[in-house]
């Protein structure tokens, strides 16, 4: 039945509104939505009931005390056991970083010391273009370019390139080789003034200025004063040093390659026997001792066993 109520317009005109009761598909959808957010709410309430709830860990020690209760939630738990598993995460990637860290640091550290031996490399290969330089008179590469085959193809012929390269290392070995023998043989030459004065007797057959009669002289005298450091006049060892008859203080040095020097008529020696010694490097200090008619040093040089005038080696510097 249809309630009927009474309604103005305009005041002359009475409506009737009518009421009519919703149709009975749309009652159950709203039934249905209100069941569904209640259940939705409910779950919601459960799942957090269940995070909250406290979940109880039994510490029992092997000893007689008594055992530690700990009382944690669910979520407390699940949150240590997610952060533990990012620290964990973490490490792991920072012990990968830090493997491949280390391998790098030795691949830079290999490549480092590749970088040095082809350094040493080009650095020797410098110096035997020098050495090349120095014994050939070569002042660029023009000249190796010059000599160069025209008939080349344009092609690298690996085999021949390979004996051209072992052939030039025999060449650079035997020149070094003649170069540090060349080198030994300049260092145990006599070169220069074992002192700085005045050449006062030759080499030669002489007047003894003693003696008084004619008499080969073996070396020079040089004038000098007395105390005047004498140096030697090549790298050797010293093979005697002290007085000798008629020479008085005597130092005497050997040289290799068959050379040997005498320094004689010194005030004092400067050096033992077995002493190393370098060119310029004082070995004694002029005197007038043995037989002397002044201040000076007899000096001599012996090569193979026999002595030769020491003019044509005071020259050379």
């Amino acid at each position: 039945m249809e309630p009927v109520r009474p309604a103005t317009g305009d005041g002359s005109f009475p409506y009737q509104a009518v009421i009519r009761p919703l149709p009975l598909e749309y009652q159950l959808l709203e039934f249905i939505g209100t069941i569904t957010e209640g259940t939705a709410m409910n779950r919601l309430r459960l799942f957090l009931k269940r995070l909250l709830t406290p979940v109880t860990i039994l510490l029992v020690p092997h000893c007689r005390t008594k055992p530690v209760s700990i009382r944690l939630p669910v979520l407390a738990i699940a949150s240590s056991v997610c952060l533990f598993l990012l620290g964990a995460s973490v490490v792991v990637a920072m012990s990968v970083r830090a493997v491949e860290h280390q391998r790098m640091k030795e691949k830079l550290s290999y490549l480092s010391s590749q970088f040095l031996e082809m350094k040493d490399t080009m650095h020797s290969l410098r110096q035997a273009e020098r050495d090349f330089r120095k014994l050939f008179g070569v002042k660029s590469k023009a000249a190796v370019l010059e000599s160069a085959d025209p008939a080349d193809t344009g092609s690298l012929d690996m085999e021949v390139l390979r004996e051209q390269i072992e052939a030039s290392m025999r060449s650079v070995t035997d020149i070094r080789k003649y170069i540090a023998e060349q080198k030994d043989l300049y260092l145990a030459t006599p070169a220069g003034w074992p002192v700085s004065g005045h050449l006062s007797s030759l080499y030669g057959t002489r007047l003894h200025p003693v003696h008084e009669e004619p008499r080969f002289h073996t070396g020079v005298d040089i004038s000098v004063p007395t105390g005047t450091k004498v140096s030697a006049t090549a790298n050797g060892i010293v093979s005697f040093s002290g007085w000798a008859e008629n020479s008085g203080i005597v130092v005497v040095v050997e040289h290799g390659r068959g050379f040997s020097t005498a320094y004689a008529h010194n005030q004092k020696t400067l050096v033992a026997v077995g002493q190393r010694v370098v060119r310029g490097d004082p070995v004694a200090l002029s005197g007038s001792t043995g037989i002397s008619t002044g201040p000076h040093v007899h000096y001599e040089i012996w090569k193979n066993g026999r002595h030769t005038d020491p003019a044509g080696y005071l020259a050379r510097r």
